[in-house]
């Protein structure tokens, strides 16, 4: 593999991180956004510093011949703890006890990664190789025991990830079951790697030479695992919010007759907000039903309750259910006192209920139903334009 091949994944990872970082910012106390990124700036990092190119440049910036071996080692160790802490936080539960399992796995593997440091300190690696450091210094003191903590912390994260992921994906549908088996499939592949590079240190420890798997098959496996995993652990995210955002637009959407139908009938006084091109879908949604709500608000002395139970009846009688019924009735209600409101441009009617007691509140109104029946009801379009039907006007 050349440095193309690793710079590719790095650069979508970044690019992914980038469509994270305004979440992140807004929203730093959530443990599993923190995660997220971490994982993406980790695995970005895994492969720009594995690139032999970096790592040739790495050596020379510090003068230390393979400093970039104990780099990437710790980064892999770190982006190891990273998955592992992002499933945990992923799953949830009680905080205390999240919180409790993530430090133990970062406590454990930042551990890891200092003992690495440590083992290169003592040892002795004076000739620079970029690609087969593994195998070459295998038999070497303290140089073997680094290698083989760090792909014995890798393999145990490997494991236990294929272990809680493929066990979590049998109790879940939807997207997160979807990602979760693609981060099985990529952790098969990081299993593979661990498999192709032991097994070439072990052969060079029993004198045989098995250099090609660690130098030529392991890191296109360790590569192809790790952006399979990245997909696995964002794919879920995003298509989860694409798909709030879409069941949002389409509230939005449900309850534009019925906005429609009131608009006419907006407290003169309100201002008239118009919201921004870029604003959320969540914040127009709310808007919208402010609106209706506001329009309820100055229609209340027009609601006739006798228009209600008229049109309830008339609904059960032609074949309706309950739910129907009831948002057919209050969808004639609303139009008639649109009418009657628009009849009386004077505002006489709300004059003379402010003299009166105040009514009991209702209980909140179905919206979105009473916005489909306004849209589809025959009942309700065959009395639009009728001011009562209870012979009021």
């Amino acid at each position: 593999m050349n440095g193309q091949d690793y710079y590719i994944p790095a650069a979508a990872l970044a690019v992914a991180l980038a469509f994270k970082l305004p979440a992140l910012r807004n929203n730093w106390r959530d443990p599993l956004l923190r995660s997220v990124c971490a994982l993406l700036i980790l695995a970005g990092s895994v492969f720009t510093f594995a690139a032999p190119p970096t790592i040739a440049a790495v050596n020379h910036w510090t003068g230390i011949s393979n400093f970039s071996a104990p780099l990437v080692y710790c980064l892999i160790t770190l982006f190891s703890a990273a998955c592992l802490v992002l499933i945990v936080n992923w799953r949830g539960g009680p905080p205390e006890q999240t919180r409790r399992i993530s430090r133990r796995w970062i406590v454990g593997y930042c551990a890891v990664a200092t003992v690495v440091l440590v083992l290169f300190v003592l040892g002795e690696a004076p000739t620079e190789r970029l690609r087969d450091f593994d195998t070459y210094y295998a038999g070497t003191p303290y140089i073997q025991e680094m290698i083989g903590l760090y792909l014995t912390a890798h393999l145990v994260a490997a494991v236990v990830m294929v272990a809680m992921c493929w066990r979590w994906s049998l109790q879940v549908r939807g997207w997160l079951r979807t990602g979760l088996v693609i981060i099985v499939v990529g952790y098969v592949f990081n299993l593979s790697y661990d498999a192709t590079k032991i097994s070439a240190v072990v052969a060079r420890w029993l004198g045989h030479d098995l250099d090609g798997l660690s130098t030529y098959v392991a890191p296109p496996l360790a590569s192809v695992g790790a952006l399979i995993s990245a997909i696995g652990f964002v794919l879920p995210l995003v298509c989860q919010r694409l798909s709030d955002n879409w069941q949002t637009w389409s509230t939005y959407r449900r309850l534009g007759p019925l906005w429609v139908e009131v608009q006419p009938c907006t407290p003169s006084g309100t201002p008239c907000l118009r919201m921004p091109w870029w604003s959320s879908p969540e914040l127009r949604m709310i808007q919208r039903e402010s609106d209706i709500h506001d329009a309820f608000l100055h229609l209340g002395p027009y609601f006739d309750e006798r228009d209600r139970d008229r049109a309830y009846e008339l609904a059960l009688a032609s074949g309706s259910d309950e739910g129907t019924a009831r948002a057919v009735a209050e969808a004639v209600m609303v139009t008639t006192a649109v009418r009657a409101r628009t009849a009386d441009p004077d505002g006489a009617v709300i004059v003379s209920s402010e003299e009166a007691p105040a009514d009991t509140p209702e209980p909140p109104r179905d919206l979105l139903r009473i916005s489909h029946a306004l849209r589809t009801s025959p009942l309700v379009a065959a009395l639009r334009g009728t001011a009562t039907l209870s012979g009021r006007g």
